[in-house]
């Protein structure tokens, strides 16, 4: 950190987040406005940082942003009850179970899919034919959204 805080440029670095991310999470209010130099440039602090992770380990837990920002708001109020943070992580880990039972079922399907698989032609390849017919699917629920 330089005497005056961080650059955009060294916060990105500092993190591992990309320099129009920390912008846009700026421009949506997840992120406190930076002070500016003389010359208008951004310059964060440990406060930017410590956050800018928080919202980080967020996302990487799954959380969306709306859900970041709430549990930021409670972050700010360390004296209120934890009850809602609770509540919104154990509803987040039902959402992750889902996830997984969903990839399980996918990974079935794809190993039986190959396991079919008679190294043959095109022509009888069950692999195609599966995805050409999703009613030849073992499991329906294997859908994973993009």
């Amino acid at each position: 950190m330089t005497e005056d805080g961080y650059t955009i440029g060294r916060l990105a670095r500092e993190t591992g987040c990309k320099v129009q991310t920390i912008r846009y999470y700026e421009e949506i209010g997840v992120m406190p406005t930076p002070s500016r130099t003389a010359g208008n440039q951004r310059r964060y602090g440990p406060r930017h940082l410590e956050r800018l992770a928080f919202i980080r380990h967020g996302r990487q837990l799954g959380f969306p942003l709306d859900t970041i920002r709430q549990l930021l708001s409670m972050a700010d109020s360390p004296e209120q009850s934890c009850e809602t943070a609770d509540r919104i992580a154990r509803s987040q880990l039902r959402e992750v179970e889902s996830r997984i039972a969903r990839l399980q079922a996918l990974k079935l399907e794809l190993e039986r899919m190959i396991g079919q698989c008679q190294r043959g032609r095109i022509a009888e390849c069950r692999v195609i034919e599966v995805l050409a017919d999703h009613a030849k699917c073992l499991h329906v629920d294997h859908v994973v959204p993009v």
